[in-house]
This record gives structure tokens, sequence and C-alpha cells, in this order.
């Protein structure tokens, strides 16, 4: 069976250097002190974020992450004493083990040829020390039962076989929660083998069920994602005598292709940790991880008061709740079923909380408003940071042209002039940056990240708020519960 989604492939790189393993980190695989294996990591990470992903390693674990060439990618060394550190990354996607990297693998001119040195190569990496962090990873996790197609698109099946044992897949559009991970350029394959092996080895022993994932991206290559998995994966069966199985898999191997950059892992997630958070999904819930880099961006300090006027399912707020905790959270939205939404994921962070013997509330208040009207004081607000409508999935582009003017120019009345500072994701860039001029200097542009949301090339702007008080209409609402008039 075989997975796939297709983006826009960036082109292939030149060069004539010899296939050579990568001089990198990935090196000291196989170096070992007593019971204690130095291993590389690779993490997945929301595209445009790699340095806060960096920033993040280097501050929770001390170690100094490399960042791909290849766009929404990080790797870093780690001892397997301290193996459930990267679990705690709020920061990535996906994490796996690096079992052999090549920075420039010089791929046969000839389809036959490359697919031949692919399957000869699976029976020479150095797979023990990446196998037995795979081992100690599953000790740190509770098992949660078969994994459930592992680190693709989730896709309607198409009836059509290719090869026999072989059925391809295109991507629909799907809710963000529920689109293929971020920082792929190319497709992605996922091999499964037709066998006829029990689960039971000659010995008794449990048989282990694998798959091969293969990501490639590049427009220089003669061989498809599809070719490279299916044998590069009968080699492995090959090799280590395991059984195929799409779904019901023990363990994933990862062939990465980026151009003439190739990375051979085993996958340590079974489901993406952007998940973390949400149990209620919206029609565009963000990742918790790109809601993570939001918030880094704006450096949330103690006792700030933090804003999203358009919370949707609250992504952007719970996050900051759990790992800012020391700021306070206002979502509000102006959908009551993105309210209701919002209620039932923070009442589902409070009962997992409770269920582990925590008994302490967070720090989020909800709300529901006209957020061109917001019933929230004048200057009240350090720091607001929101997901604005696309004009896709939600709203209009038309739409957009009245909205965006209206909601900056209030989010500049209930923003502290002068130490104010907005974070704002919006893929209508046009809109949005003809919107600010019209702010007559109430905002200013400090910093933009351009990241990949859904498929969709989108900014993340990071705006500090004039010391123009131009803006000053009275507060909406004098209403005494709203929380704003107990600071």
């Amino acid at each position: 069976v075989t997975n796939m989604s297709s983006q826009e492939d960036e082109s292939a790189g030149g060069g004539s250097e010899p296939a050579e393993p990568s001089s990198s980190p990935s090196t000291e695989i196989g170096t070992t002190s007593g019971d204690i294996i130095t291993v590389t990591i690779g993490a997945t990470v929301p595209t445009g974020f790699e340095h806060t992903a960096a920033e993040e390693i280097k501050e929770k674990i001390g170690v100094d992450a490399r960042i791909s060439k290849d766009r929404g990618r990080v790797f870093f060394p780690i001892t397997t004493d301290k193996l459930f550190q990267v679990h705690l990354l709020r920061s990535v996607d996906n994490l796996f083990v690096v079992v052999e990297e090549y920075h420039h693998y010089q791929f046969k001119e000839s389809k036959e040829e490359t697919l031949m040195e692919l399957q000869q190569l699976a029976s020479t990496l150095p797979w023990t020390n990446a196998l037995e962090v795979w081992k100690q990873n599953g000790t740190l996790k509770k098992k949660k039962g078969h994994r459930r197609g592992g680190n693709t698109a989730k896709s309607k099946p198409n009836c059509e076989g290719v090869g026999g044992s072989m059925a391809s897949t295109e991507q629909q559009e799907l809710p963000q929660e529920n689109s293929a991970p971020e920082g792929w350029a190319g497709d992605t394959q996922a091999m499964e083998t037709s066998t006829q092996d029990s689960d039971e080895t000659g010995h008794g022993s449990k048989l282990i069920k694998f798959r091969v994932t293969c990501n490639r991206a590049g427009d220089k290559h003669s061989f498809s994602s599809n070719e490279a998995a299916r044998d590069f994966g009968g080699a492995v069966q090959e090799f280590f005598q395991w059984k195929a199985d799409m779904t019901k898999f023990d363990i994933e191997v990862l062939l990465n292709i980026h151009n003439e950059e190739v990375v051979i892992g085993i996958a340590l997630t079974e489901e993406s940790l952007h998940r973390r958070n949400i149990s209620h999904f919206g029609p565009t819930t963000l990742r918790s991880t790109l809601c993570y880099g939001m918030l880094r961006l704006c450096k949330p300090q103690a006792s700030d008061i933090i804003l999203d006027p358009m919370c949707g399912t609250g992504a952007i707020p719970l996050e900051g709740a759990i790992e800012f905790n020391h700021s306070f959270y206002v979502a509000g939205d102006n959908n009551d079923m993105a309210v209701n939404r919002t209620v039932n994921n923070i009442c589902h962070i409070q009962k997992r909380r409770a269920d582990k013997g925590s008994m302490s509330g967070l720090p989020i208040d909800t709300v529901q408003w006209d957020l061109c009207s917001l019933p929230i004081r004048t200057s009240s607000v350090d720091i607001i940071i929101t997901d604005m409508p696309f004009g896709k999935r939600m709203g209009s582009r038309k739409k957009n042209w009245d909205l965006y003017p209206s909601c900056l120019r209030e989010m500049a009345r209930v923003c502290r002039p002068g130490s104010g500072k907005a974070v704002l994701l919006t893929q209508d860039k046009k809109c949005f940056s003809k919107a600010i001029s019209r702010m007559g200097g109430l905002w200013r542009k400090q910093h933009t990240v351009w990241v990949n949301v859904g498929g969709l090339h989108a900014g993340v702007y990071l705006l500090k708020r004039t010391g123009s008080r131009s803006c000053t209409q009275p507060c909406h609402a004098a209403n005494p519960s709203v929380f704003f008039g107990l600071m």
C-alpha cells in the first residue's frame, strides 16, 4: 500500500562529489560510552521556525542543532540517557533517529542503476545503535496499540494497484490538523511488500513488522518515491527478515531524499507532537508547534495580558497557558461554535491534568464577542497573537479588505502604546500590508517569518505598537463581569 502527498518540488542542486557519509554529528552513531549511546536525532518542525526550534533545543537540552538545507528539519546530537528530553520539546512535529546521512549523494543516471544501489545500501548501513535507540524510545511511552498511518498524510485510497502490492493515493484538501507534516517539499511514498510470513518466527519470538516511507524533493531524480520505497524496503526486509505491514508496523524506516541530500532514519514518534492540546478540532485548527513558535516570537513576560481575538479552537492561548503560564490569556471569537470548541479544549486539558494529580488551573478565560468592537479597556493588553482568516476555508478575500483594517484598528486601541506587540498569521499578504499602511502609524512591522500552513505560503508578522494614541475610541463594554475590570 502506498501513501503519497505531492507538493511543489524544488530544483535539485548539482555537484560532482562522490557519495560519502556526512561529517556531521551523525558520524557519532556507533560511539558508545558504557551503556550510553550517542546518536543524532532529526526533527521535523513548522517551516520558517527552524531557528526557533534550534533555540529551544539549545535552551532545554544544551546542544547545538544544525538546520537542514531542506526547510522544516533540524538535527542535533543526544545521548540515550537524555532521550526522554526530546519528547518534551514544544517546537517539533515528528522525531526520528538518524541511521546515516549523505550530504552529496551522487545518484546514478539510469533508474535501474540507482534503484540497485539503494538495494545494496540497505545491508551496509550502521543500523545497530539506531535500533537500540528505537527500543529504548519504546519504553518511554505508554503502549497505545498499533500505529495508525505513521508520518504520512491521511488520504482516501485509490482502488487502482501499482505492481500488484502498491496502491497510489492523491492528497485531499484537508483541515490543517490532518495535513501532511510540514517541511516536506516533495512527494511521500510508503512501501509495503506482500508476504506470506506468519507473525511468529520459527523460534517462537515475535516477528517485527515494518514499513519504509520515502519522502523525496527535487526534480532531477530518475526514480519516483514509490520505486525508491519499494526497492529499498525490499532490501531492508531481506536483510532483517522483517515482515512488511503498512498499518500495524512496529518500525517505520524513513528514506528522506532532498535533491542530493539523503538521510536514512527510524521514526520515534507514532503521531505528530503538534496534536498534543486539541481534542475538538475546527476547520482551520493551527498546529500546536506553530502556535509555540508564534508565542516564542513575542517573548511573553510574567503578568503579561495576552489576547487572541479570533481564537478558533483556542490552540494559541492553550499552548501559551501551558508553556508560558506566568502570563494571562484571553481567548475570544465571534463564532459561538468556535467559543464552544475552545471551552471544550480547555476542559479537556484541565481534566487530563487533574487525572495526573495536578489541580492547578490554566491562566485562561474565554469570551464571545465582536472582534471589531472588543469589550476590553483601552491600552490594557500587552500582546495580541492570532491566526487571521486567510479568506479560503474561513471568510473570503473580499471580506478581508473590510475586516483587516477594522480589527487592526481595534487591536491598536486595546494594545499598550509604546510597549505592546502583536503576532499575526495570515496568508492574505496583500490585504494585510495594505491594511497596515492605512493605520496611520499605529503599528510598525519588526519581523516576518514565512511559514507553510497546510500547503499555503503564509506570513507571521511581528508588529510593535507605536506610541501614537490616535486610536482613542471608548471601551465598548462596562460590564463588571469582564475580567479586565479586575486589573
